[in-house]
Protein backbone atom coordinates (compact mmCIF):
# COMPACT_ATOMS: atom_id res chain seq x y z
CA UNK A 1 0.00 0.00 0.00
CA UNK A 2 1.37 3.68 -1.12
CA UNK A 3 0.58 6.38 1.32
CA UNK A 4 -0.65 9.37 -0.19
CA UNK A 5 0.54 12.91 1.11
CA UNK A 6 -1.67 15.93 0.33
CA UNK A 7 0.34 18.73 -1.05
CA UNK A 8 -1.14 21.19 1.33
CA UNK A 9 0.08 19.19 4.42
CA UNK A 10 3.26 19.13 2.43
CA UNK A 11 3.85 22.87 2.14
CA UNK A 12 2.83 23.11 6.20
CA UNK A 13 5.33 20.85 7.01
CA UNK A 14 7.90 23.16 5.06
CA UNK A 15 7.07 26.52 6.86
CA UNK A 16 4.48 27.60 4.94
CA UNK A 17 1.47 29.47 6.60
CA UNK A 18 -2.00 30.80 6.25
CA UNK A 19 -1.47 34.12 4.94
CA UNK A 20 -4.19 36.56 4.65
CA UNK A 21 -3.84 40.63 3.14
CA UNK A 22 -6.28 43.09 3.40
CA UNK A 23 -5.29 45.46 0.10
CA UNK A 24 -6.87 48.83 0.10
CA UNK A 25 -6.62 50.53 -2.87
CA UNK A 26 -7.85 53.83 -5.27
CA UNK A 27 -10.83 53.44 -7.87
CA UNK A 28 -9.27 55.00 -10.77
CA UNK A 29 -12.08 56.77 -11.73
CA UNK A 30 -12.44 57.84 -8.74
CA UNK A 31 -9.01 58.93 -6.59
CA UNK A 32 -10.22 59.99 -3.37
CA UNK A 33 -12.16 56.21 -2.42
CA UNK A 34 -10.54 53.57 -1.15
CA UNK A 35 -11.89 49.72 -2.19
CA UNK A 36 -10.72 47.12 0.26
CA UNK A 37 -9.63 42.96 -1.47
CA UNK A 38 -8.94 40.16 0.25
CA UNK A 39 -6.12 38.23 -0.76
CA UNK A 40 -5.18 34.62 0.95
CA UNK A 41 -2.63 31.81 -0.12
CA UNK A 42 -0.56 29.65 1.95
CA UNK A 43 2.60 32.07 1.97
CA UNK A 44 6.54 31.81 3.54
CA UNK A 45 6.89 34.02 6.23
CA UNK A 46 8.48 36.64 7.05
CA UNK A 47 9.15 37.42 2.92
CA UNK A 48 5.74 36.53 1.68
CA UNK A 49 6.63 35.61 -1.84
CA UNK A 50 3.65 34.56 -3.50
CA UNK A 51 2.17 37.69 -2.01
CA UNK A 52 5.03 39.81 -3.66
CA UNK A 53 4.39 38.17 -6.91
CA UNK A 54 1.08 39.26 -6.43
CA UNK A 55 1.55 43.05 -5.84
CA UNK A 56 3.87 43.04 -8.16
CA UNK A 57 1.28 41.77 -11.02
CA UNK A 58 -1.04 44.07 -9.54
CA UNK A 59 0.89 47.56 -10.16
CA UNK A 60 1.69 46.31 -13.74
CA UNK A 61 -1.44 45.22 -14.66
CA UNK A 62 -4.70 46.65 -12.83
CA UNK A 63 -5.58 50.35 -12.59
CA UNK A 64 -6.00 50.64 -9.05
CA UNK A 65 -3.20 52.13 -7.22
CA UNK A 66 -2.27 50.29 -4.02
CA UNK A 67 -2.83 52.72 -1.08
CA UNK A 68 -1.74 50.03 1.91
CA UNK A 69 -1.45 46.39 2.40
CA UNK A 70 -2.08 44.26 5.99
CA UNK A 71 -0.80 41.21 6.49
CA UNK A 72 -1.92 38.65 8.64
CA UNK A 73 -0.92 35.07 9.24
CA UNK A 74 -0.70 31.71 10.89
CA UNK A 75 1.37 29.14 11.56
CA UNK A 76 -1.09 26.03 11.23
CA UNK A 77 1.51 23.45 12.07
CA UNK A 78 3.24 24.79 15.28
CA UNK A 79 4.78 22.49 18.38
CA UNK A 80 1.97 21.84 20.74
CA UNK A 81 1.11 24.05 23.98
CA UNK A 82 0.51 22.08 26.94
CA UNK A 83 -0.72 24.23 29.66
CA UNK A 84 -1.81 22.18 32.99
CA UNK A 85 -5.54 23.06 33.66
CA UNK A 86 -5.73 21.75 37.19
CA UNK A 87 -3.75 18.48 38.79
CA UNK A 88 -5.78 15.66 40.37
CA UNK A 89 -3.74 13.42 43.28
CA UNK A 90 -5.47 9.91 43.77
CA UNK A 91 -4.24 8.21 47.01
Amino acid sequence: MTAVIDRHFTRLLAGYSLTTAEILYRIPDYPLVLQSFIWQEYDVHPRFPRLRTFLEFWEQNLDGKLHSVTVAHRRLIAPAELRVLAEYRMH
